[in-house]
């Protein structure tokens, strides 16, 4: 008796330590407000991911797959995008999920101030609650970009009785649909959610919390890693891969990323924007064909990325041959920059705080001064960055994209007058046109002509200068178990646990 005592004791222990697991996340930068709605950045949204869920969201292969919706159906015009709902589910403070919270969020998304996602909405016209688990969009005009939209922020469930008390706040204190709850935040230090066993979903998700901590520097992220400290280092640094994969105890999983690494320059926000390169682009394009991509790509990231010179990667059926990554031209360059009576340009460049960045703009500093160019680096925190860059308060940014599984995810916000992620101030009214007829076809071959259309004009007014597309590259330890890569660089938790 005694003996069996002892045993059923150590079987439940054992089964206790196995529920209250904890995993670790290693972040690149500290995410901004954690809001859905004004949210911007991509470490956000990694936490996002896990706290709240959105309608649909995408596989592997980047098709859409239900998720809070559990299927959809749009009229034969194209204006009307009706969801059914799934059933049984709450939110984290147990207020119900029902077609009145998705009218609630869509809503928030459109009209809330401070609200980033205005311009991915902008095509739905009004929300319908057909009953508790129908939910209608009735949209202006035809939008093929929709649904694609809606397995990211704007998709996003925020419990409607929390948002609506904590105003613009509600990032301090974030309540959603998602696995896991948020349980407290310390900026630059680290964000901890616990597991929401009221969860629809509940079973598929093994661990009782997770906590992302914020470490910039790449080698110190991977020490952590490899000391034990951590059990997922996201963007693991290219150089280090085939150390780590040599190493016992550790796996590397990677996939080429949907976004881009560009430079943002500011061409109408504000005073900043006086500067020469954001006045005059042959300026900008001169600063383009300072820089060889492919040089850049091989010094910093052993050649594992690929040379840019669009907003979308070769894997996307939107990739154009047209506009491959201008080739290094230094004369021309120099001569553009004669032209516009600027021989010797100074660029106030901002760039993340991290080891990676550094190395990137210090290449890009030394390239850019070949052709005569100043550039005069300044550090800054992400978070900060972001804030700075709405505020327009820079010259130009070296900064990237996450991606979206539709071009218009990696383009539109960033060109259209007055979109809410066109840190620049960029408008164009032709560019508006154009983006506009793209999102009422789903043709792929006249989309696609719509984009050359496109990158026509930008491409030659650049006031984002693209520069290479990454791979998401991802240090874990052995122990992780069923962990799959995604192109949008999402850490999904479904299915995975540690072996003990």
């Amino acid at each position: 008796m005694k003996t069996g005592f002892l045993i059923a004791g150590a079987l439940a222990l054992s089964a206790t330590a196995a529920s209250a697991q904890t995993l670790r996340i290693g972040l690149l930068d500290d995410p901004d407000l954690l809001d859905p709605a004004p949210g911007k950045s991509f470490v956000g949204r990694i936490v996002f991911q896990s706290m709240c869920d959105k309608l649909v969201d995408i596989s592997p292969d980047l098709k859409i797959v239900p998720r809070l919706a559990l299927s959809w159906e749009t009229t034969e015009d194209g204006k009307v995008l009706t969801f059914k709902l799934r059933d049984g589910v709450t939110f984290q403070d147990g207020e119900p999920f029902n077609a009145a919270a998705v009218k609630y969020n869509i809503e928030r998304d459109k009209t809330m101030p401070e609200s980033i996602r205005k311009a991915e909405l902008a095509s739905v016209d009004t929300v319908e609650v057909i009953d508790p688990l129908t939910v209608r969009f009735n949209l202006k005009k035809p939008d093929s970009t929709l649904l694609a939209a809606l397995t990211d922020r704007s998709g996003m469930m925020v419990a409607p009785e929390a948002a609506k008390q904590a105003g613009a706040k509600f990032g301090l204190n974030p309540v959603c649909s998602g696995p896991y709850k948020f349980v407290e935040r310390v900026q630059q230090d680290h964000i901890t959610l616990a597991r929401d066993p009221n969860y629809w979903n509940a079973k598929a998700f093994s661990f009782e919390k997770i906590v992302f901590r914020t470490i910039p520097d790449s080698t110190a992220r991977l020490a952590s890693l490899r000391s034990g400290d951590l059990d997922i280092a996201e963007r693991v640094e290219p150089t280090d891969v085939k150390e780590l994969e040599a190493q016992k105890g550790f796996k590397v999983f990677s996939v080429v990323s949907l976004g881009y690494q560009g430079l943002t320059i500011n061409v109408a926000n504000g005073p900043a924007s006086k500067a020469p390169i954001g006045q005059d682009k042959r300026i900008r394009q001169a600063l383009s064909l300072a820089i060889d991509r492919q040089g850049l790509v091989d010094a910093a990231f052993d050649g594992q990325f690929v040379p840019a010179g669009q907003a979308v990667p070769p894997v996307s059926p939107y990739y154009s041959d047209k506009f491959p990554p201008p080739a290094r031209d230094l004369d021309k360059a120099k001569a553009l920059l004669k032209a516009a009576g600027v021989e010797h340009p100074v660029l106030n460049l901002r760039y993340t705080t991290s080891s990676r960045g550094q190395k990137v703009n210090e290449i890009i500093q030394a390239m850019a001064a070949e052709a005569g160019f100043d550039v005069k680096l300044v550090s800054t925190e992400f978070a900060t960055q972001m804030k700075v860059q709405t505020d327009g308060d820079f010259e130009g940014s070296q900064i990237g994209w996450s991606g979206r599984p539709d071009p218009d995810g990696n383009i539109y916000s960033f060109y259209v007058c007055g979109g809410g992620l066109n840190d620049s101030h960029y408008c164009n009214q032709d560019v508006d046109k154009i983006l506009g007829d793209a999102r009422l076809t789903t043709d792929v071959a006249a989309r696609k002509a719509l984009y050359e259309k496109f990158n026509a004009i930008a491409l030659d007014e650049l006031p984002i200068i693209y520069l290479y597309f990454e791979k998401w590259i991802w240090g874990v330890t052995a122990k992780l178990q069923g962990f799959t890569p995604y192109p949008d660089g999402m850490i999904r938790l479904e299915g995975v646990k540690l072996a003990q």
